[in-house]
């Protein structure tokens, strides 16, 4: 053997050596943290269905599934049961659920709904006192069943002045088309579907347009999550905020990625896009703070949990400090 093919055979033992004691990391893939997060089809996640296409979590050493439900209702108990790592709620269902001693928290609020959640109705009915004695349609524990009290009480009404009638969201367009149902609380793509029917039958009566900042979408995690991975949650915030930066930057590329998640065309997506405002981090620390605006998780949890205590939805009121969790926006924004 000559000394060239020795020294190569050295050094072939020696890397051989190396890799048993460092292992192979050289030539291997970090690991990616992983999160399983339950959502809705709801043109409020665009950042994060922009995110996902994009694969824009991956540079944050993270991979997220989005496992879609029908009924957001769900969510909760998939989470309780460890099923999901987290989910995409609204905050009056952390509240709820809060209240009933789930150790759920807001760590980022996503969007407000600005329009996109609608009460629609036949447009014989002209005003939310008309639904005094008729069939409403909605999801019980749901957005819809908050904006529906909400509009009530405002109009002087209670659940016990309409006929309630349990569906879901996405059941609402199909019963309303039928003639079977007057008045309908849903969300979109559904409200477009039932005002873009044949024959101009029905209107909105009612939007979260007309309760701004009230209804407002937001990240959730189980507080062990939290202790376990957070590392993964803030890489996730990360993918949000590059994902709302894209559609800033691309938004035309960006609605036809989100429409293909919504099933509607890219100019469709704009639409929807537009009963809603993504949360920027500069604006994200408002949610925190104590104040009665209901741009704040204590001025929207006020309204939110008396009217929810007074349907009998919860025992008492939480303190609405330990709904959420802070710390994730506060490093994000430093």
């Amino acid at each position: 053997m000559t000394p060239l093919s020795l020294r190569s055979l050295h050094k072939t033992l020696l890397c051989a050596s190396l890799a048993t004691v460092f292992g192979v990391l050289p030539f291997t893939a970090h690991a990616l943290e992983k999160l399983k997060i339950g959502t809705v089809v709801w043109a409020g996640y665009g950042p994060f269905y922009v995110a996902d296409a994009l694969d824009l979590y991956k540079a944050h050493d993270l991979q997220v599934e989005l496992q879609f439900f029908n009924d957001p209702a769900l969510i909760p108990s998939a989470m309780l049961g460890s099923a999901l790592d987290g989910g995409m709620l609204t905050y009056d269902q952390v509240v709820g659920g809060v209240a009933k001693g789930l150790k759920h928290k807001v760590v980022m609020p996503i969007d407000f709904s600005n329009g996109g959640d609608a009460i629609v109705a036949d447009k014989s009915i002209t005003s939310v006192a008309d639904f005094k004695g008729r069939k409403v349609g909605f999801n019980p524990l749901s957005p819809s069943d908050f904006l529906l009290a909400y509009a009530l009480k405002v109009n002087g009404l209670t659940d016990k002045d309409i006929s309630p009638i349990n569906m879901t969201p996405e059941g609402i367009p199909g019963a309303m088309a039928s003639g079977s149902l007057p008045v309908g609380v849903t969300y979109e793509p559904n409200v477009s579907q039932i005002l873009g029917m044949p024959g101009d039958k029905f209107h909105v009566v009612y939007s979260s347009k007309d309760a701004p900042g009230l209804i407002t979408d937001v990240l959730v995690f189980d507080e062990q999550v939290i202790a376990r991975k957070p590392a993964a949650i803030k890489a996730m915030m990360q993918g949000y905020l590059d994902g709302l930066a894209y559609m800033q930057s691309h938004p035309d590329e960006a609605a036809a990625i989100i429409g293909k998640v919504l099933g509607v065309s890219a100019e469709e997506a704009k639409e929807q896009m537009s009963g809603v405002y993504n949360i920027p981090l500069a604006e994200m620390g408002n949610n925190f703070v104590q104040s009665e605006q209901t741009s704040s998780f204590f001025g929207s949890g006020a309204v939110i949990a008396t009217l929810l205590k007074d349907n009998g939805q919860i025992p008492a009121i939480p303190d609405f400090a330990t709904t959420f969790d802070a710390q994730f926006v506060e490093a994000l924004a430093q």
